[in-house]
Parts: C-alpha cells; sequence; structure tokens
C-alpha cells in the first residue's frame, strides 16, 4: 500500500476543495434559540452518518451552511450497513459509481484506491470490496472534518410551532432537547418501516431464526440445516456466508415459479431517470414503481457463483412457506413444493414501508400525506406495497395530509428508502447519490435563505462598500459579509 500516494492525494482534495471553494460566505443569519437565548438557533440537523448523511453534510458546507450537527446511533467506523449486516463481498454497484465525491474527482473512489494500490490494480480491479467501500468513507469524514457525533440516538420528534425538536440520548444516558430550522432523516433503509418477518416465524423460539439485519453468528451454523426465506440480494448473501461457514446444507426458498435474473435497476441508472424521475407525474410515477417495486431486483452474479458452486446448496422454487412444525430434531417447512427440514431459518423478506412503526414520528405520522393520500390509480393497477410510501414534495419534505395542520413536516426532509416512490432510487443508492443530495440540499437552502428574504434585502440596502476611492478619502478595508442575527 502507498501511504505516500494517499498523503499525496489528500493534499490535492484540499488544493481542488480550495479552488472549488466560490462563494465561500456563510450566508445564513443567526437566529436566537427560545429554549436557550445565550446559544444560536442549530440551522440543520442530520440525523444518520452513513453514507448519505456525511455526502448531505459535505453538500451544505459547499453551499454555505455550518450551522449543522450530524448524529449517528452507530459506533464510529460501523455507520450503515458495510461491517454490520451487509455479507455481500463486493458492492454491487459497478467500481466506476460515484456519489460521495459530489463530483470533486479526488474525492472519488477511484481516485482513493489508485492512490494506494496503483493504476494497474485498478485495472484488475472487479467490483469494489465492501471493506474498501467503508474504508473509503471513513477516510472522506476524517479528511473533511465531518463532525459526526457517535453513539447518539434519535427518540422522537414533535414540534416547537414550524420548527422541529428533536430528542436525543447520549450514550452515557444524558437525554438532549434540541430545536432545529431543519431536521434531514437519513437514517438507514429501515428508517421509514421495519424489517418484515412473516408471523409464522416470529412464534417461533428467536433461537432458531434471524433476519438477515441482524447479527448472526455464523460460527453456529457449522453442520448445521439452514434454510432462507427468500432470494433477494440480501437473502443470497446470507445463504453464501452459511455455506461458506459451514452449513451442511442451505435450501434457499422463492415464492415465485421462476428465479427472477433481470436486474432492472441497471437500466434505470442514467442520469435523466436520476435527476428528473420526481418531475413525473403521479401516475406516471405509480406506473414506473409499480413495475420496478414488483419484480423486484435481482441479486448479481457473483453471489450466484458464490451459492451455487456448493453442491450443498439447493434454490427452490415455487415455494412460499405454507407451514413450519417445530420438532425434537428440527423445523419441518411445509411448501406447495414438497417438505423440508432445517435446524436454523434465515428470514430474507426485506423492509415494510410503514411510517406508523417508526418511534420517532410517533407524534406526527397521522399528520404526513401519504401516496394513498394523494393518489388513486386505475382500477387493475392498485398495489397495496406502493400506498403507504411518504408522498414527498420536491426538496423531500414531508407534506401535510391536511393542509395548515403540521406545519412543522415542512422542515423535515425524508432522505431513506421511503423517498423511493415520489424520487426513485435516491436516499438509499449509491447510484442516485450525486443527483439526490443536491436536489435534497437546494431544497433546505431554498427555506433557510427564503424565510430569511426580508432580511437579507434589509442587508441588501445596508451594504454600502465602495468599489475604489476618490482622492483624498481614507481607505476602508472592505469587510467580509456576515449574516446579522435574526429575530
Amino acid at each position: 500500500m502507498q501511504t505516500d500516494g494517499l498523503s499525496a492525494l489528500e493534499t490535492r482534495v484540499a488544493k481542488e476543495l480550495e479552488y472549488t471553494d466560490y462563494p465561500n460566505s456563510r450566508w445564513v443569519p443567526k437566529r436566537k434559540d427560545d429554549k436557550d437565548p445565550s446559544g444560536r438557533l442549530l440551522d440543520v440537523l442530520i440525523v444518520g452518518a452513513g453514507q448519505a448523511g456525511q455526502t448531505i453534510a459535505l453538500q451544505l458546507r459547499q453551499e454555505g451552511v455550518d450551522n449543522f450537527r450530524i448524529i449517528d446511533q452507530a459506533t464510529a467506523g460501523l455507520e450503515g450497513p458495510w461491517l454490520t449486516y451487509a455479507r455481500m463481498l463486493t458492492l454491487r454497484s459497478p467500481k466506476e459509481v460515484t456519489g460521495p465525491d459530489l463530483g470533486l474527482p479526488s474525492l472519488t473512489f477511484q481516485a482513493w484506491f489508485e492512490a494506494q494500490h496503483g493504476e494497474a490494480a485498478w485495472r484488475e480491479l472487479g467490483k469494489v470490496p465492501i471493506a474498501d467501500w467503508a474504508a473509503y468513507l471513513s477516510w472522506m469524514r476524517d479528511i473533511l472534518k465531518i463532525p459526526v457525533e457517535n453513539n447518539v440516538a434519535l427518540l422522537k420528534i414533535e414540534a416547537d410551532g414550524e420548527f422541529p425538536v428533536a430528542s436525543l440520548r447520549h450514550m452515557d444516558g444524558r437525554l438532549e432537547q434540541l430545536q432545529c430550522r431543519k431536521l434531514i432523516l437519513a437514517h438507514g433503509i429501515e428508517g421509514s418501516g421495519h424489517w418484515w418477518t412473516p408471523p409464522q416465524v416470529e412464534a417461533i423460539d428467536k433461537s432458531l431464526w434471524a433476519h438477515t439485519s441482524e447479527q448472526i453468528n455464523f460460527d453456529a451454523l457449522v453442520g448445521k440445516r439452514v434454510a432462507v426465506l427468500g432470494v433477494g440480494a440480501s437473502a443470497m448473501d446470507n445463504a453464501a456466508t452459511a455455506l461458506e461457514a459451514g452449513a451442511s446444507q442451505v435450501d434457499a426458498f422463492c415464492r415465485r415459479p421462476q428465479l427472477q435474473r433481470v436486474q432492472p435497476f441497471k437500466w434505470l441508472s442514467f442520469a435523466g431517470f436520476f435527476r428528473h424521475f420526481h418531475k413525473l407525474d403521479d401516475a406516471m410515477r405509480w406506473r414506473f414503481m409499480d413495475y420496478l417495486l414488483t419484480i423486484r431486483e435481482t441479486f448479481p452474479k457473483e453471489t450466484w457463483q458464490r451459492c451455487s458452486r456448493h453442491d450443498k446448496f439447493t434454490l427452490v422454487t415455487d415455494a412460499p412457506w405454507e407451514k413450519l412444525i417445530l420438532q425434537p430434531d428440527g423445523i419441518d417447512i411445509t411448501t406447495p413444493n414438497g417438505s423440508y427440514q432445517a435446524d436454523f431459518l434465515i428470514i430474507g423478506t426485506g423492509f415494510e414501508m410503514n411510517l406508523q412503526r417508526r418511534e420517532e414520528l410517533s407524534g406526527l405520522v397521522d399528520k404526513i400525506a401519504l401516496w394513498q393520500d394523494r393518489y388513486t390509480p386505475p382500477t387493475g393497477s392498485e398495489n397495496h406495497r406502493l400506498s403507504p410510501y411518504p408522498y414527498l414534495d420536491d426538496g423531500y419534505r414531508f407534506m401535510e395530509k391536511q393542509p395548515g395542520t403540521s406545519p412543522v413536516l415542512a422542515n423535515i426532509h425524508l432522505f431513506t428508502y421511503g423517498a423511493t416512490m415520489s424520487f426513485g432510487p435516491s436516499g438509499a443508492s449509491i447510484n442516485a447519490m450525486k443527483f439526490a443530495v443536491p436536489q435534497l440540499v437546494s431544497g433546505v437552502t431554498q427555506d433557510l435563505f427564503t424565510s430569511d428574504a426580508e432580511l437579507h434585502l434589509k442587508q441588501l440596502k445596508e451594504y454600502q462598500m465602495p468599489e475604489f476611492l476618490f482622492p483624498g478619502e481614507e481607505g476602508i478595508e472592505e469587510a467580509p459579509v456576515v449574516p446579522a442575527v435574526a429575530r
């Protein structure tokens, strides 16, 4: 590894940031905090410091907004799924994918990788190992000095007029009430619902099953028969991990008659879709998502190769689980395609969109507009999976179910998988990040500017700095433009 190459890259990053740092004024007027008259009201609170949260923080800073905090309930280095429950060996995206860099060449993964391993190693690289991606994100956070506060959990969001008030819990047990002008929820794929498990599985002793989103002791599966429910990417990554750990048999169950092998998200990975999908009318967005979220996405060939090379692996199609019976020697699984036995179950049934399951939104959820409140599809095009998605405006803001009932929602922005119906792949997608994050931050800064338009106009009229002096006038040193305090 070429540490000198990485050091040179970091110097280049600093230079590129300097070259592109215009305009660089911190323009958001200071507001006094009603709850703390001696302090400044926080402009933005970002909840979640994974790849999305830290990219949002970078974009805010580039837009001249630095009065923000960014929190994450995870320990430093464990933000996001990469070193926790992500069990793929590599990213599913092409190695050339960009996003967290926000268009700065020296901040790309390729630049980071080549600085350490050289251009030849980059050419030989297939896809990005997830450990490298996690290290790259940590490197970015460190050199950009993004001030992440780890081990801080969001408990609840309440309203103080138009402003959100976040209840936070720190690792030491300390509770904090934090008022802010804007709140951004970027707290992971499950941040708009919950990981779903069939009730018949939940009825079984928890020691005998785990969801793919959980920590799993794969060492304990050596010599065991493992049944995996679902054949999405995460389910199959877990099946592969169980096989590699030494399971005696792994059966993956697919409810469909045939395995989905087409990856539609490869088709939509182009700038027009990512940048402009949210501008389509509701009917067209529904038609796109009705197809995409029904056909679902398949797993990459690398995952199939990890599983299929093992003679202890079986793919069972047309086999939803109809009945589970706990026996002294394991679990009997009844499907339309026969009966199977297992010692341990891994549940890869994914995620259910359901804002009612989010404790932090419990005081606001009944006022949030969902797609079912704003759009009625034609007969025959109903889809109960799409209706519960939140209906967001073009700044990723929540909208009111009934206008005028909860103005605070306009100051809460959602950047999780819950944005999918309104924006397509965005908050949960590396591929879309270079388009989605600027769109989100544009909505935030638009509100910060327009709400203080009168003050900005006042400052404009008070700005009387001459560009040149007449003979005999004393020199006047130009002072930086510093926004006044908004009261």
